[in-house]
């Protein structure tokens, strides 16, 4: 983690680089956060630090331990399991919402975006395949034009992205899902709503039980 520019406020600078240490896996599960520690990494007072943990508690990233203070929350199976039966509600009516407001810059950054992630899959670069796979489902979100979706759908990644990278590494996994997600945007480029939104809602249930029996394993 970097010292922080006075941009936005600190809270939010702190909330920001916590988190995303959290989530890229700088800091671990089970790993202890020291706030006069984090507070010099990021040339801020306790204050924004505190502030910052409190936020990440209330969103399930941190947790109490008793004396030894605030960790980082293992990665939650019931919360994991949780949002996979959201997504298969929610990102079917995204795909619907989208396909209203397809434009020609969409259609080119869904392919971009598409191309990309194949291109990461055969150099095995599973970081970067996971960024652009969450810039596909990213994309429909912000064509859904639904706040809430955005807002909801783009925390819920940030759960998942903890676990993702183990997930995609799987070998024939990334091939399967980069498959899908083009036949998803396929229909949508169409304006297939009915077999877009479908083809999403099995994308969802073919994920949801490779990532539980990993996360069982």
């Amino acid at each position: 983690m970097e010292a922080l520019a006075p941009n936005k406020t600190l809270v939010e600078k702190a909330y920001e680089a916590l988190l995303e240490a959290i989530c890229c896996g700088d800091v671990r599960p089970g790993d202890r956060l020291n706030q006069d520690e984090l507070a010099l990494k990021l040339n801020v007072s306790r204050q924004p630090i505190n502030s910052a943990i409190a936020m990440l508690k209330a969103q399930r990233f941190v947790q109490d331990t008793g004396k030894r203070g605030v960790i980082v929350a293992p990665i939650d199976q019931n919360l994991f399991d949780s949002i996979y039966q959201f997504r298969t509600v929610v990102e079917p009516l995204a795909v619907e919402l989208a396909c209203e407001r397809m434009t020609s810059e969409a259609v080119g950054l869904g392919r971009e975006i598409i191309a990309r992630g194949k291109s990461c899959v055969q150099s095995a670069d599973h970081a970067a395949a996971l960024q652009a796979d969450m810039d596909f489902h990213s994309l429909i979100y912000q064509l859904s034009g639904n706040l809430i979706i955005v807002d909801t759908m783009m925390l819920n990644w940030r759960h998942l992205q903890r676990a993702m990278s183990e997930v995609l590494s799987v070998p024939g996994t990334s091939l399967r899902v980069w498959k899908e997600h083009e036949q998803v945007f396929s229909a949508m480029v169409r304006g297939d709503v009915r077999s877009a939104a479908e083809l999403m809602k099995a994308h969802m249930v073919n994920a949801a039980p490779r990532q539980i029996r990993l996360q069982s394993e």
